[in-house]
């Protein structure tokens, strides 16, 4: 299974400013995130990070759906359920993202890449949005283990020099580079 893995090129050989397409400049947005980083702990005092916020939107939900089990649970009696800026900056996220891949010239109208078409094929919608839909899952259960997520352990965690953040930032890493070895190797 690994003999057919291409070598994978070291980031000394790569220059972000000779990019083949249009993209924003990795050196702007890393200073941009390093600014809104310290733009939150000076405005909020507290770190950037996102996963309260689907916290947040799962005990709003609750509210609406069994608003008595919810408010019995330990964690939303302290942390009620509300819109707060967690939710606000995930919101934003999006809005960026969006904003980001327009200016960049990247926005595209497809569901599915040309990767997942060549692997599962093109009506394989269902299967995509489950996939999606079940990593979601993982992602956000992961992150409440963990006691943050990739932006609150990789960005904020880092800065501040919390061991257990580099130790999971490390971890996002290796784990990244093996998923990306597994789906380009097959």
């Amino acid at each position: 299974m690994f003999e057919s893995i291409r070598p994978i090129q070291l980031l000394a050989d790569v220059d972000p400013l000779q990019y083949p397409g249009p993209a924003w400049s990795p050196y702007v947005v890393g200073g941009l995130i390093g600014l809104l980083s310290m733009l939150t702990f000076y405005f909020s005092n507290k770190p950037l990070g996102a996963s309260t916020a689907y916290a947040r939107v799962a005990g709003l939900i609750g509210l609406q759906v069994a608003p008595r089990h919810t408010r019995s649970l330990h964690y939303f009696r302290d942390n009620p359920p509300k819109v707060g800026w967690e939710l606000m900056l995930v919101l934003s996220v999006i809005a960026g993202a969006f904003l980001s891949a327009w200016t960049g010239g990247e926005l595209t109208s497809r569901f599915l890449p040309a990767m997942w078409q060549d692997r599962f094929g093109a009506d394989s919608y269902l299967l995509r949005a489950a996939v999606a839909f079940a990593g979601g899952l993982l992602m956000a259960f992961g992150a409440r283990m963990a006691g943050g997520c990739t932006s609150g352990h990789g960005i904020s965690g880092t800065l501040q020099l919390a061991i257990g953040s580099w130790v999971s930032a490390i971890c996002f890493f290796i784990g990244g580079i093996i998923a990306a070895m597994l789906m380009y190797s097959m």
